[in-house]
Order: C-alpha cells, then structure tokens, then sequence
C-alpha cells in the first residue's frame, strides 16, 4: 500500500495532451465565470468565505526532495492535495474525495487538462444513482453550476480514459469530506490557481483513504 512513509513531510502534518475544449461551452464566457467563482480581494491562503477550516487553505510546505516536481499527491486521510514544486516544497491544498467505495487510490497520468469543461456522468453512475443522474445523460455544458466547476484534470492509465477526474466543485462546503462519486473536488478558485501549475503527462498519485499517507507511522 502507497504510505506515509515515501510522501510529504510537512510542519503541518498535525493535521492529519493539450487543453481540452468543452463540446458545447461557451467560451466567450470563461473569463467572466472565472471572475465569478474568485472572491473580491482573494488571497490563496486566507481568503475563506466558504467557511471549512483554514487547514484546507493552500499552503506551501516541505515536501520529500525524492518526489518529483510537477507530479500531484493525494492525501485521502488528511484531505489534501500536494503539488510538489522544484525547490523542495510542495502547494497543498484542501480537497474532497469519493465517498464510501467510489474513491479509487492508485498511480495516474494527467493526460488531459479543461477550463470550464462540459460534464456528462457515466453509465456507471446512471445506473447506481438514475434518480441524481439520469436527468443529464446528455451531459452538461460548462458554467459555475456545472459539477466539474472551473477546471479539470482528467486522469488516465495509459490511454485509457478512468473517468476520474480533480476539479472545481460548485459545492464548496464538501472540501474536507468524502462526497464525490469518486473524482478529488477542490474550491474552484483553488483549481484555478492549480490548474497553469501542471502540466499533461505528469503523474498524479492518490493514495488509499484508510491507513495512507494521513495516518500515523
């Protein structure tokens, strides 16, 4: 099991391909969303109108000089998300995960980047949920509503496309939680400021939500 042990080490640990175009958004109006979702004045590590606890605020911290720069870690215990830079420290940010058995730990490629992506959920969750999701079955166009939010990251095993994806949420309020169906969720101002950070074909590590890397050693 990916753990604790090869991953971040942080004074906070108390706490414990080319851009993608929607199919059908509208770009015209990205810029203008983009300026809706920020809060006036914001300042990545204190602004919080949201209300979640300041922890899940970005922070830079120390991170293991033997992680590679560029590549993402997803702390599902602790509910964080690490960008590691070039200078042995990390961006950490807040993050909601998928609840119950819907969260999938593993190693991915970021092989896909979107802003202001169009959303269409899958078969899968049609047939678990029809009630929730049945409704858009023919997907739905980007926007401030749309439950990819601002930006999105999409996560794949080789060529293959798993589905999952770290993005905004329009529902801010869940950062810290587990209640995705199986995607990692970010504040959409954070997802943002993540989003220029990264580049497609790094890898994005999202570690087991029981005994990780938040637990203790």
């Amino acid at each position: 099991m990916l753990s604790r042990r090869h991953f971040i080490m942080t004074s906070a640990a108390m706490f414990s391909a080319p851009l993608v175009t929607p199919a059908f958004g509208q770009q015209s109006n990205w810029d203008a969303w983009d300026a809706q979702v920020t809060p006036a004045g914001y300042v990545p590590g204190t602004t919080n109108p949201w209300g979640f606890h300041d922890r899940f605020l970005p922070q830079l911290v120390e991170a293991n000089p033997s992680l590679l720069p560029g590549d993402i870690h997803v702390d599902a215990v602790a509910r964080y998300l690490y960008h590691i830079q070039d200078n042995g420290t990390a961006m950490r940010y807040g993050v909601a995960i998928g609840r119950g058995g819907l969260y999938e730990p593993g190693i991915y490629t970021i092989a896909r980047k979107a802003r202001w992506p169009a959303w269409t959920p899958t078969a899968a969750m049609i047939a678990r949920e029809p009630a929730a999701y049945a409704q858009f079955e023919d997907g739905v166009p980007g926007g401030p509503t749309n439950p990819l939010g601002a930006r999105a990251l999409y996560l794949y095993v080789g060529n293959r496309d798993t589905y999952l994806r770290i993005h905004g949420t329009p529902q801010p309020w869940s950062i810290g939680s587990r209640a995705s169906s199986g995607c990692v969720r970010m504040v959409m101002a954070h997802i943002i400021d993540l989003y220029d950070n990264v580049d497609t074909g790094v890898t994005a590590t999202l570690y087991a939500a029981e005994g990780g890397i938040g637990s203790a050693t």
